[in-house]
């Protein structure tokens, strides 16, 4: 494994993509490669940093040196100060709002990060959503190893529900309970669902997380599939959201490279194959009903209920659904 001694982040979501940062991971990959930096120097492309107004952003790793509005035009100067010389290039830096105007060096010390404890976003601007062995490293798919081969399905659905986990999409319905609505649910072939169309206006957690973790995502439906008996599932993301969809694509991709995704996972018995649909951005459709009849070809209309999606779903069949954060949790 090659070592580096020092890592530059490059946000690549989609507030930082708008403002420039495609150019200007480009500008730092040829100037690190001028200079023969590239070999001790790691580049990264990461998700969103949740800082969007100050993109694009750059995070240099060990120190974590955080640079707000890095246009391509600073990357020499930035290289030959901070990554040559050492010294932090302090006219990048955040600085307070407030008539202090404070220059803050590190990542930790910005107030808007300060009390943050990271939960669902654990990984958003760490690493490469593109590359499931960075996520391995922060501990990915050990939750799903250890469900498949140590605990059986009723002790994993008894862990969910003394978790406490709600439903994230706003009804906060607890989680292990429509679990078990599911598993109980008579039928030799079952559903699980991803609603990540997040139609309110100006609502981006679904966003941010399918663009900076999605394996964090597949990872939870994996747990919830084996959980209620499903061997198929379904990840609903509107077409809006182009780059969360490409990245959802590439991770479904390899985790299936891995056997993460497939037949017989681990060496088990349990097999699950998962698919993405494209939403046409009908608000109504983030309604679990409409949803449904949206990736069964129809027009997204609700539907009254019951009968409940527990019992008849996609198909007639047993679907669980359930939003993004759910399953990143």
């Amino acid at each position: 494994m090659a070592l580096y001694r020092a890592h530059v982040l490059v946000c690549r979501g989609t507030g930082c993509t708008a403002s420039g940062s495609g150019p200007l991971y480009e500008t730092f990959r040829k100037e690190l490669a001028r200079r023969g930096l590239d070999k001790e120097v790691m580049l990264v492309e990461t998700g969103c940093h949740g800082m969007c107004e100050m993109g694009p952003i750059v995070v240099v790793y060990p120190e974590g040196s955080f640079y707000c509005r890095v246009k391509p035009e600073d990357v020499p100067e930035l290289v030959e100060e901070h990554l040559y010389k050492g010294r932090i290039l302090q006219r990048l830096l955040y600085t307070t709002p407030d008539v202090e105007k404070i220059k803050i060096p590190h990542y930790r010390d910005i107030p808007f990060y300060g009390k943050q404890r990271r939960i669902v976003l654990r990984n958003c601007g760490y690493i490469n959503p593109d590359n499931i062995e960075e996520y391995i490293a922060r501990d990915g798919y050990q939750a799903l190893a250890k469900v498949l081969l140590e605990l059986p399905a009723e002790e994993t659905l008894d862990i969910v529900k003394k978790s406490g986990l709600r439903g994230r999409g706003g009804a906060g319905f607890p989680t292990g309970r429509k679990w078990e609505f599911a598993r109980m649910a008579p039928g030799d072939k079952k559903y699980i669902v991803c609603n990540a169309d997040e139609g309110d206006p100006g609502a981006f957690m679904d966003r941010s997380v399918l663009e900076g973790d999605p394996h964090s995502v597949v990872e939870g439906m994996l747990i919830g599939a084996y959980i209620i008996g499903s061997d198929e599932g379904y990840i609903y993301c509107r077409a809006e959201y182009p780059l969360a969809i490409k990245r959802l694509n590439t991770a479904i991709e390899q985790a299936e490279e891995l056997g993460l995704i497939g037949d017989n996972i681990m060496g088990t018995d349990f097999s699950f194959h998962l698919h993405i649909k494209e939403g046409a951005g009908a608000f109504v459709c983030g309604e679990e009903t409409a949803l449904m009849a949206s990736i069964e070809g129809k027009r997204g209309m609700p539907n009254p209920r019951p009968p409940f999606p527990a019992t008849s779903g996609r198909w007639g069949k047993p679907t669980n659904i359930n939003n993004v954060p759910t399953g990143a949790n």
